[in-house]
């Protein structure tokens, strides 16, 4: 699995002009599963994830994870993590699982399962439709 974290003050996703699914303070990860990726990965990725010393303390130095500060998690498929940009101009996308396995079995169903805990927020299923992300970056210094 690839994953691209932001921190983030606020973030939202909106499918077709209806946000489905938005977090205050928290991350706003982006999540592309590849072929060989085992519901184990996405398990092992979001245990990762809430565990990340991404947020600052008292003292300013980043020693705190989501689980310390309550913030949201914000899960966004998006397979293009996995484009091969070595040869010429158009980027290949062979790395990335197709949309059955990358945002079906592997990806979404574990995630669903070990995201839907008490102050973790996540976002609903939106396979091939378009997808707008939007974000408040987290200006926080560490």
């Amino acid at each position: 699995m690839i994953a691209l974290v932001q921190r983030v003050a606020g973030a939202q996703v909106v499918i077709g002009g209806a946000p489905v699914g938005a977090i205050g303070r928290g991350a706003l990860v982006f999540v592309c599963a590849e072929p060989l990726d085992t519901p184990a990965h996405a398990e092992r990725l979001v245990s990762k994830l809430l565990a990340l010393r991404i947020f600052a303390d008292a003292d300013g130095k980043m020693n705190l994870s989501l689980r310390d500060t309550g913030g949201g998690l914000l899960l966004v498929s998006q397979f293009t993590l996995a484009a091969d940009t070595t040869r010429g101009n158009r980027p290949g996308f062979s790395g990335a699982a197709g949309v059955d396995l990358g945002v079906g079995a592997v990806l979404i169903a574990p995630l669903r399962l070990v995201v839907a805990r008490p102050g973790i927020r996540r976002w609903k299923s939106a396979t091939r439709r378009r997808v707008a992300a939007s974000a408040s970056r987290d200006a926080t210094t560490a």
